[in-house]
């Protein structure tokens, strides 16, 4: 096959079908009887690889097929059974769990414990780096760190257990294992070298156990070692300057400078694997250039020049820079709509998963699914999010945001009896809002559920789920999934198979028994670790269903663009962030001491994704796009297309200024198909209400807090009055202020009723303790704390002056939370009085309670009539079991912490006959056929917000607007 002596390199330029061309050189290369193919021994970097290799080959003419292994698969079967099996990677995270979970106990500070198997999983990594890279414990541990800070020098001393995982006696990892089949393989090659054909295909040797192999290969006799993208138009003082990994591991021609250097061959020695020319050369020159590294960028002035004209060189290219994400997703989504439209094979490429999932929403408007390599995170899918939710049961005591949630699940009861099933959720969660119950308990649940009791019983299973402590990982997983497969069969059926079915289903059963197989190895966990280590593993399991995807619309992440061709390469999320992606936090070395013991640079994956973005921006149709904001945000232009931009921008002699702008045009057409597309449909804004109903449809009862709402709202009174609608009640009752000031008012009941049977009581300690016994029917601990300080910042004032209230006027139990009625046009006045004092000449003393601030009189005299209308009801004896001869004062008694006090109401310039003759005439407006209840009238502030807004369509308009009364029928 080969006539020349090696080692041997060659390259396809960036932009040639890979598989097509290895495919064609194999076939022109090898000649003879048919078997001589089958001799050829082929090493790939993938199975994607392997996988477009056969379809290559079998697309003809027929020929038998070489024998493809992968570069990670080096035993054969003899080496293999001389070998230990390899320990599976979950098996060594879970293991590495019990010294995490000891040094997380140890030092706290180093990590939240929700990172133990992350932290597990990080340490796992480094360790099959160093056995991938070959660097053992002893060089770790040997690292110069006088100049690192203490963090560093614990990390060290914690990394000495990776030295019990590197000895003779100790199961290998995968990296472990590739190690030793190797040097297998070399020792084998070296006492008996094939006189076969050998090739490594596709890698760019960035491991340092495929590296040694390549450079093996390409010594062989007949073996060879063949680069993808290899860039032909750089100079060799550019080669000659990547050798460093400190300055040059970015860039992406690093690697096959590396192994260049390893086999003493210069970039000439690397010959064209075929004849094939790039699909766009000129192309190539240009972004050959554009990605120089840094320190020799001023060769763009020296060789920019020399460019081709760039119109014709970018001439395939889109650059589309969006305002935002969304702008970016639905300008893809519509050009890969069009693509299908053409009968063209779109391939959309962006390591960015939430800008596909952008992109494959809006795709879904023209009923396209893409054909998504990565697929969705089983985490992700319903039977993983029910795990999930089951999963943080073990944390914390049932809330009803949990109950529902998991009782609403699309997996829950589908045994049978599905229908009623949703039923009694309904009626359930209509009960828990009507009547509060943020932790439903067992008790609760069967006095509500006595008609579905059998239904209401499997509920309860949810309660006390809660656990305290460790437990081993088994024991956790058990419990588990013997509660997910409960709520799957529901109340009345044996048959839990609806949780593990279809593929999603399947995916994720398979992630839980491999985490069965292997819990004894694992630290015992709290329930919030053992959560959080379940949602760990269940996200690095996928779930892929390719028979509903497009076979147009393909989205691949960076590997797959190696490997496959396709009509039009969309190169997404170009920022720097998104790709290339930031380096990850390395909790155990940083970047120096990397360096110092020769593992991997965090800039590997940048000068990877760099070799991935040269060989796909050379592809005959490529759009470029990025989003100018993100998050409301402003992004930085990925490294690669800065300098693109950059270098042409700076070459007006080659026409680059007029080339990025018709690449920038063609982004901009798509970007206005996008917005036509959101573009809103033109309609007239609504108009500010005043609806005037039916007399006999208006309010035939009002409360005295109401008419507050009459005078600044209307709308809200007719909303609720006359459409009988009302805020929808919260699931969780969060401990707000009508809670807090229906338990003020019990409080202070309490309190007064005690102080008047004995007068001693009447001090600050025993309303402090009244306080704490009934703040502890809040089931908010919280909330509890808070309230009872509030409460006794305040308690010595108001001890203070009630003694001077009851030197006033003589309080009565009989007179607490009085509640009266009046009729008046027709229409019943209600009021409840928290309290009505009666003085020594039989005058009438109202007192309202306000946890809050209290309305000034101002407010009072204008606007909040509630005490002004309830003395005008004592004065018309609206009041059951009172018959005081007139009103002497009416106050709020204000308890805000910090700024207590009372508020007298303006009964001097609003006296009860004045107040009542305003309310008289309030009610006869409102009796008018053609008055209408206009919304938000006078409320106290512009950005007040009202339960209705939503209803009249605020927005629309503004209070600046007339209402426009419309008399309904």
């Amino acid at each position: 096959m080969f006539d020349t002596p090696g080692p041997r390199l060659f390259g396809t330029a960036p932009g040639v079908d890979f598989p097509r061309a290895l495919v064609r050189g194999l076939r022109d290369r090898v000649q003879g009887p048919p078997d001589a193919m089958a001799r050829v021994e082929l090493y790939v970097n993938t199975t994607r690889m392997a996988r477009r290799l056969r379809e290559v080959f079998d697309a003809g003419p027929a020929a038998l097929l070489p024998r493809v292994r992968l570069v990670t698969d080096l035993a054969d079967p003899l080496s293999a059974a001389e070998l230990p099996d390899p320990v599976p990677p979950l098996r060594r995270r879970l293991e590495l769990t019990n010294p995490v979970s000891r040094l997380l106990d140890a030092q706290p500070d180093l990590a939240p414990r929700a990172a133990l198997f992350d932290l597990a999983d990080s340490l796992a990594t480094l360790m099959e780096e160093m056995q991938g890279e070959d660097v053992p414990p002893e060089k770790i541990a040997a690292l110069d760190v006088t100049d690192q800070s203490g963090h560093w020098q614990r990390s060290l001393q914690f990394l000495n257990i990776v030295q019990d995982y590197f000895g003779d006696d100790t199961a290998p990892d995968a990296q472990a294992f590739a190690r030793l089949a190797l040097r297998m393989r070399l020792a084998a090659w070296q006492a008996d070298p094939p006189q076969h054909p050998v090739l490594v295909a596709g890698s760019t040797g960035s491991r340092g156990t495929t590296h040694e192999l390549m450079c093996a290969v390409a010594r062989l006799p007949q073996g060879a070692v063949l680069l993808p993208g290899f860039d032909f138009d750089q100079p060799r003082a550019v080669w000659d300057r990547l050798n460093e990994p400190l300055t040059g591991e970015d860039h992406p021609q690093f690697r096959f400078a590396k192994l260049m250097q390893a086999l003493d061959l210069a970039p000439g020695d690397v010959l064209p694997w075929t004849g094939d020319a790039a699909p766009a050369p000129a192309r190539n020159r240009t972004v050959s250039l554009a990605l120089r590294p840094a320190p020799v960028t001023h060769q763009w002035l020296a060789e920019g020049p020399a460019l081709p004209d760039l119109p014709g060189a970018m001439e395939g290219v889109t650059l589309t820079e969006a305002p935002s994400t969304r702008d970016e997703a639905l300008a893809i989504a519509l050009r890969l709509r069009q693509a299908v439209l053409d009968g063209q094979t779109a391939a959309l490429i962006t390591p960015d998963r939430m800008l596909t999932r952008q992109v494959t929403s809006a795709l879904d408007r023209w009923d396209i699914t893409p054909d998504d390599s990565a697929g969705t995170p089983a985490q992700l899918s319903p039977p993983g999010r029910l795990l999930r939710h089951v999963a943080r049961l073990f944390e914390a005591p049932l809330t009803a945001e949990a109950l529902l949630t998991l009782l609403k699940h699309p997996l829950v009861h589908r045994g049978a009896g599905r229908g009623p099933h949703l039923r009694n959720t309904r009626e359930l969660e209509l009960h828990i809002r009507r009547t509060g119950m943020p932790f439903p308990d067992p008790g609760a649940l069967l006095d509500w559920g006595t008609e579905v009791a059998p239904w209401t019983a499997w509920v309860t299973g949810l309660c006390g789920q809660d656990r305290t402590g460790k437990r081993p990982l088994a024991d956790w997983l058990a419990d588990h999934i013997a509660l997910a497969e409960r709520l799957a069969r529901g109340s009345d059926s044996e048959d839990a198979s609806a949780l593990w079915d279809e593929n999603a289903g399947r995916t994720v059963r398979d992630a839980v028994e491999a985490l069965r197989a292997e819990a004894h190895r694992a630290a015992d966990l709290t329930a919030r670790d053992y959560a959080d280590l379940f949602d760990a593993v269940l996200s690095r399991a996928e779930v892929r269903d390719r028979d509903a995807a497009h076979p147009l619309v393909l989205i691949w992440g960076t590997l797959e663009a190696r490997v496959m061709g396709a009509d039009l390469l969309i190169l997404a999320g170009l920022n720097e962030g998104s790709w290339p992606e930031s380096p990850g936090a390395d909790p155990w070395l940083n970047r120096q001491m990397r360096a110092q013991a020769g593992l991997l640079l965090p800039e590997r994956r940048i000068g990877l994704s760099a070799h991935d973005f040269q060989q796909a921006v050379a592809a005959p149709e490529v759009w470029l796009t990025r989003s100018l904001k993100s998050d409301d945000a402003e992004t930085v232009p990925s490294r690669w297309v800065n300098r693109l931009v950059n270098l042409m921008t700076g070459l007006p002699q080659r026409n680059g200024p007029q080339a990025l702008a018709a690449m920038r045009a063609r982004g901009a057409h798509w970007l206005a198909l996008a917005r036509a597309a959101e573009a809103p449909i033109a309609a007239a804004p609504a108009h500010r209400p005043s609806p005037a109903p039916p007399l006999e449809a208006r309010p035939e009862k009002l409360s005295v807090t109401e008419i507050k709402r009459l005078i600044r709202d209307p709308y809200a009174v007719y909303a609720r009055r006359t459409l009988g609608l009302k805020p929808m009640d919260p699931l969780m009752q969060a401990p707000d202020a009508l809670l807090r000031g229906i338990l003020l008012h019990d409080i202070l009941e309490t309190f007064l009723t005690a102080a008047l049977e004995d007068p001693a009581r009447l001090d600050a300690a025993t309303l402090t303790q009244i306080a704490r016994d009934k703040l502890a029917e809040v089931p908010f601990p919280t909330t509890r704390a808070l309230w009872q300080a509030r409460i006794a910042r305040v308690a010595a004032w108001f001890v203070t002056t009630e003694r001077a209230r009851q030197d006033r006027a003589t309080p009565s139990v009989a007179n607490f939370e009085k509640t009266g009625e009046i009729v008046a046009q027709g229409v019943t006045l209600t009021g409840k009085a928290d309290r009505i004092d009666i003085d020594d000449r039989g005058l009438a003393v109202i007192y309202d309670y306000k946890t809050g601030a209290a309305p000034s009189k101002s407010e009072q005299e204008h606007f909040d009539k509630q005490l002004l209308l309830e003395a005008a009801m004592v004065q018309r004896r609206a009041f059951p079991g009172l018959a005081p001869r007139d009103v002497a004062g009416a106050v709020f008694v204000s308890l805000k912490p910090g700024d207590p006090k009372e508020v007298p109401a303006p009964l001097d310039v609003a006296p009860p006959e004045k107040v009542w003759e305003e309310f008289i005439a309030l009610l006869t407006a409102y009796a008018d056929r053609e008055k209408g209840y206009s919304a938000r009238r006078a409320l106290q502030k512009d950005n007040d917000v009202s339960d209705y807004d939503h209803l009249a369509r605020f927005g629309e308009w503004d209070v600046t607007d007339l209402p426009e009364t419309e008399v309904l029928e």
